[in-house]
């Protein structure tokens, strides 16, 4: 597959692309990004590698996370103990809704939604010692690099504006699915999303993704199953109320952040990341389905 020559192409295309598209400005620190900025890069599962743009500049990958985040639990637990208190459906609904958790009676849709993952992390302070320096060290290892640095400024900005993440901690506690104090479930999360990584060092803590749970030295990070299972989550509810189309537009299973990321997986064969910080009224990078969407196409890699 001539992987160089087809981001070689969608680089030009991205050029004559016009955005419409809005960088994240609820989160003020995030309204600060470059809305030009734009990176990607593609890692196959043989180690060979192809990337343009500032696909080597940190970003915050926010709502990536959670995919970290729920890998961290399966290292911990079993299937049915996670999902006792979080479900694997679509949720068809904002990333931070409060409407189905009343319907629902406070048992989030999936855990990549910001209602999941709160469940998650609160899970994660039950049976981590210290779930933030474990899940940091976890996707050093998925990654294989030394720092996964943790945006003091971002996390500062998001902490303040939280009060819609506070609300769904506070409701989800009152149907007894939070277990630990608001504070310090909302605090490691909002850590989490605060993480920055790059295009090439997203994609390479993807490929875990790829590889049916293997670190690149061959090491079983997660079991096959829950590779599959995160693959299956990320392909029905990685991108909110856009899954769907995200599905039909690419094919491949993948996870959005509001920091303008997103990374996707062919399994058994590759990790493709980019980064485009305007998003879409559905909170999923612009720029960033149009080139994964060309890229699926000009490469024929998908899972349908």
């Amino acid at each position: 597959m001539e992987y160089a020559d087809i981001l070689k192409t969608i680089e030009q295309e991205i050029k004559q692309q016009k955005l419409t598209g809005k960088v994240a400005n609820y989160i003020p620190e995030l309204a600060k990004v470059d809305p030009n900025a734009f990176g990607m890069h593609v890692l196959c599962n043989d180690g060979s590698h192809f990337g343009f743009g500032e696909q080597h500049t940190p970003f915050s990958i926010q709502s990536i996370s959670k995919v970290f985040m729920l890998t961290l639990a399966f290292k911990y637990l079993e299937e049915q103990e996670i999902f006792k208190r979080v479900g694997v459906e679509p949720s068809g609904d904002p990333f931070n809704s409060l409407i189905q958790l009343e319907q629902e009676k406070g048992i989030p849709r999936n855990p990549f939604i910001n209602a999941g993952a709160l469940v998650i992390c609160d899970i994660l302070l039950e049976v981590c010692g210290n779930p933030q320096a474990e899940l940091v060290k976890m996707i050093q290892r998925m990654a294989d690099i030394d720092k996964v640095p943790i945006n003091q400024d971002v996390f500062d900005s998001e902490m303040k504006c939280s009060q819609r993440n506070q609300a769904l901690i506070n409701f989800m506690k009152s149907f007894g699915n939070i277990k630990h104090e608001i504070n310090e479930v909302l605090t490691l999360y909002t850590h989490f999303c605060a993480i920055e990584l790059t295009c090439a060092e997203l994609a390479g803590s993807f490929t875990v993704y790829a590889k049916n749970g293997k670190l690149s030295d061959g090491t079983q990070l997660i079991t096959a199953s829950q590779t599959k299972r995160i693959n299956a989550l990320m392909q029905t509810c990685g991108f909110y109320d856009e899954a769907g189309e995200f599905s039909y537009r690419i094919g491949l299973p993948g996870k959005s952040g509001v920091g303008g990321g997103i990374a996707a997986v062919h399994p058994n064969e590759l990790s493709v990341t980019v980064w485009s910080p305007p998003l879409n009224k559905k909170g999923n990078s612009e720029l960033g389905m149009y080139a994964l969407e060309r890229f699926t196409t000009l490469s024929g890699v998908s899972v349908f």
